[in-house]
């Protein structure tokens, strides 16, 4: 899954619905149509690009319904909502502030890189850019120190999206001379008054969001869009360590296979599981191990079948299965 890509989402720029252009689309209906005249919504769709960002989630995510079924619904209101304008059908830009609550690895990223692809091919992003902070980009550590933080932020984000991860952690009430408080009354000036440049993705444990918005209604207040990211079940983490290895051209022998499974259903139940990153942390330590046991083996000229094989004791020597539960 991606880490936190701060440049341009990938994918063109083009593809509008027809008469609109990302410029003029937020800011207030520009109609070009008579009053009993017809729009093509198939054709407003496909000029705008829309299926392609949503084919891409689907490639990239395994599982996850709900959400895509969300993300498909935000879409089709703002590909409606374009069309209503060419007629002159005056709509408030719906808000579109977001907050994603799952555990780790669960793809939020991934979907906060996504939706503002989405947001720029529907005209509703001068950008499409995502930039993904935490606290320690936004608040500072002495007096003074904050405000320039945040600012500056805010200001590489604008025309696109800012993704908060840990948002919770903006808050913190224990300790009265934290800065976060300052950090979270100049987000939320920026989410009201500039909700048209700028869309802002919370993110984070679910418990401790709640609890966020409830020593902060006012932050609350201005989500929109509460999109909740289940763990995966351990057929989808067998699916997505199987993605994962043909991207990077590896497979496994039916013996690992078996090894493999069993090797995820021991660690999904052990602390600090992540879901799709612990899957790609153990991909890669048996990547490791592959590479010590080619090398070492005999005899020393291998086929391109055991350059991409993993086998069982490639995955057998983790503290998984050496060492005892708990």
């Amino acid at each position: 899954m991606p880490g936190r890509p701060a440049g341009p989402a990938p994918g063109p720029a083009s593809g509008t619905p027809a008469g609109r252009t990302p410029e003029n689309m937020p800011n207030g209906p520009v109609a070009d149509m008579p009053p009993d005249g017809t729009v093509d919504l198939l054709e407003a769709r496909k000029l705008s690009g829309v299926d392609d960002v949503l084919d891409a989630l689907d490639r990239e995510l395994v599982g996850l319904a709900p959400v895509k079924t969300r993300i498909r619904e935000i879409a089709a209101l703002l590909l409606v909502d374009a069309q209503r304008a060419r007629f002159g059908l005056a709509a408030a830009r719906p808000n579109l502030h977001m907050c994603f609550t799952g555990g780790p690895g669960t793809g939020k990223t991934t979907v906060a890189l996504r939706m503002a692809e989405l947001l720029k091919r529907l005209g509703y992003s001068r950008r499409g850019h995502l930039v993904a902070v935490t606290r320690e980009e936004l608040v500072g550590q002495y007096v003074g120190h904050t405000a320039p933080k945040t600012k500056e932020v805010l200001k590489r984000a604008m025309g696109g999206v800012l993704f908060i991860d840990e948002a919770y952690y903006l808050y913190r009430a224990e300790n009265e001379r934290d800065y976060g408080q300052e950090a979270i009354e100049i987000l939320l000036q920026v989410m009201e008054n500039q909700r048209e440049d700028l869309v802002v993705i919370l993110a984070g444990y679910k418990d401790r969001m709640d609890t966020f918005f409830q020593s902060n209604p006012g932050m609350s207040s201005r989500i929109a869009h509460h999109i909740d990211f289940p763990e995966y079940s351990l057929d989808e983490l067998t699916s997505i360590g199987d993605l994962m290895l043909a991207e990077a051209g590896y497979r496994l022998s039916p013996a690992a296979e078996a090894t493999f499974r069993d090797y995820l259903a021991r660690r999904r139940a052990q602390p600090r599981f992540s879901n799709a990153r612990s899957v790609r942390n153990a991909l890669e330590r048996a990547r490791l191990r592959h590479a010590g046991r080619v090398l070492a083996g005999e005899p020393t000229a291998v086929t391109k079948d055991d350059l991409m094989r993993l086998e069982p004791e490639d995955f057998l020597l983790s503290r998984v299965f050496t060492e005892p539960p708990g």
